[in-house]
């Protein structure tokens, strides 16, 4: 394959503190071909992002140790250069111009007070002799190649008037603006929608087609990069546990880590059972995993099949609109509806997932159910009870039994209070037990539930990874003892080994403590795997409803069938399924 573009020997990057150094990445090493897609997987702390960042030195610090090893960068037409210790004026020249990055979150990777077309022109004019005329015809022309629509609007407006989608299309329009030798994308399809993520996996393929580019796709979801890949490198702990080609690493998978991603992501063969984690598989075998109905099914009867179970939530025609658009005298010129002349029910012990792109009314409907966000007209009934028309104490008494867990667990949590404040709070207002020692008691309890342990308690939010603060969350939501949880995007952003935690820990607490919940999310493999029945909405409007089975395996709607259809695929072992 000749020379490869980047070589990388032995490298090691360690993080210091004042009493002790962290090894973040371990004698690492590994090889790109000019045209090539490496995938770099693993889980969060893994080390993938360090290793990226080294690539372009953008580690400085002085909690940063300098890298060792080498970084051989050859680009076709000039010499081999090692990047570790190259002085900072010749790393700029590299930086942007021959190896480009798309970071994982475009919204802090973008200027929020510059228009977007300004912030790639900006990229353009470090790199390139040109006039301000042919930056701008470069930019736009960009945008038309990353297949943003409109591009002379995207280039007025600023990142937060785009959606997640359109940011990330910018980024990688930046990215390509002078024509790189080398992408390193690191997460870029995280939290997006999956036909939003399936069309930036498609523009990457597109992209290096036409420009011979070579790409370092980062990411913690193996499914991702089984038909995108054309290598795969798996790390763990700072270091390589396995690498080889796509192939061979999904049908014959060496070692027990590299099967745990594989089998850790919600398939329809484990509908009903508890999914595997990652420490299942340690230790040199897999751990034989409990097959049992974690799950049980919903299907309007009780277990027995004999009566109908009770409707416990019943919305009528709710509608909700926000105005977008003002008069001179403050009333409403133009609005936007959310949510759409929307109707359905569920009944005790089901969850009901709710599925669909971002921007489609999900998160808007969830909190409307318990008037975080006030309805424009409708009626929510719970246990027969009108809640749209509930005064202020009534409707606090009543969000006893209705609790949320909402998609960004660090920003629900306080930062100046403890886990074990966080969890009593509620527990106080609702005057759930009448001490201290007795709430804390139920609190250790409900952090044995959520497999946290009780030297957590007096531990801050920052202190805990994302998983765990979800799960400390869900304990918060279940310390009043709800009848009915609405869960927002509560695994959609975790890696998939802490996903499947959450997932078994839902399916575990409802089948112990009983609660109904509707599960919003837009995997509809995840929501496959853990509802009784899923509602799919479209631009504010239930577009089709039924049966976990009747939507994943008999859509009868063309936008179902579009997201079932971009939902990423992974071949797993054949067998044994491991």
């Amino acid at each position: 394959m000749g020379t490869p573009l980047l070589q990388v020997k032995n490298l090691c990057v360690d993080f210091r503190s004042e009493n002790h150094t962290q090894q973040a990445v371990q004698d690492v090493s590994f090889e790109v071909h000019k045209g090539e897609t490496l995938a770099i997987v693993g889980e969060s702390g893994s080390g993938k992002t360090v290793t990226s960042l080294s690539i372009l030195q953008l580690l400085r610090g002085p909690h940063v140790a300098p890298s060792r090893g080498e970084i051989i960068f050859s680009p076709e037409g000039s010499p081999p250069v090692n990047l570790v210790g190259l002085p900072e004026k010749s790393l700029c020249a590299i930086r942007g111009n021959r190896i480009a990055m798309i970071f994982q979150e475009p919204m802090t990777s973008l200027n929020p007070v510059q228009r977007c077309g300004n912030q790639v022109m900006e990229a353009i004019f470090l790199h390139r002799r040109v006039t301000r005329k042919e930056a701008r015809e470069k930019t736009l022309t960009l945008f038309s190649q990353v297949k943003l629509k409109n591009p002379g609007e995207v280039f007025a407006k600023y990142p937060h008037q785009l959606s997640g989608g359109q940011k990330q299309r910018v980024m990688i329009a930046m990215a390509m603006s002078c024509d790189p030798a080398l992408l390193i994308a690191d997460e870029p399809t995280t939290a997006l929608d999956v036909t939003v993520q399936k069309s930036i996996l498609e523009l990457l393929q597109e992209l290096q087609k036409t420009y011979g580019l070579s790409i370092i796709y980062i990411t913690h979801d193996l499914g991702l990069v089984s038909g995108f890949a054309n290598r795969v490198l798996v790390m763990y702990r700072g270091g390589v546990v396995e690498s080889g080609p796509t192939e061979k690493i999904f049908s014959t998978p060496v070692q027990p880590y590299t099967r745990a991603l594989i089998a850790c992501r919600p398939s329809p063969a484990m509908k009903g059972k508890r999914l595997p984690v990652v420490s299942d598989f340690m230790g040199g075998t897999k751990k034989e995993v409990s097959a049992g109905n974690t799950i049980a099914r919903v299907e309007g009867t009780s277990s027995t099949g004999s009566a109908p179970r009770e409707i416990l939530l019943k919305v009528e025609g709710l509608t909700v609109q926000f105005p977008i658009k003002k008069s001179m005298t403050g009333g409403r010129k133009k609005q936007f509806t959310a949510v759409d002349d929307v109707s359905f029910e569920v009944r005790n012990n089901e969850i009901l997932g709710l599925v669909g792109e971002s921007g489609c009314g999900k998160t808007t409907l969830g909190r409307t159910l318990l008037r975080l966000t006030e309805p424009t007209s409708g009626k929510i009934f719970f246990r027969g009870q009108d809640v749209s028309k509930l005064k202020t104490a009534d409707l606090r008494r009543m969000r006893k039994n209705i609790q949320i867990v909402f998609q960004d667990p660090y920003g629900s949590l306080n930062p100046r209070l403890t886990i074990g404040d966080a969890i009593e709070e509620p527990m106080k207002v609702h005057q759930i037990l009448p001490t201290h020692t007795q709430r804390k008691d139920r609190i250790m309890e409900l952090l044995e539930k959520v497999d946290l342990k009780p030297e957590h308690f007096n531990r801050y939010p920052h202190e805990f990874s994302g998983g765990q603060r979800q799960r400390i969350c869900i304990a918060r939501a279940l310390s009043i003892e709800p009848s009915f949880i609405v869960c927002d995007e509560s695994v959609s952003a975790l890696d998939v080994s802490v996903q499947a935690q959450v997932l078994n820990l839902i399916g575990d607490l409802r089948l112990a403590l009983g609660f109904t919940s509707i599960f919003i999310t837009h995997d509809l493999g995840v929501v496959y795997y853990l509802s009784d029945r899923i509602m799919v909405m479209h631009e504010g409007k239930i577009v089709e409803t039924g049966t976990a089975e009747e939507i994943y395996y008999h859509p009868q709607n063309e936008y179902t069938q579009r997201l079932i259809g971009a939902m990423p695929k992974i071949h797993l072992l054949q067998g044994e399924g491991k």
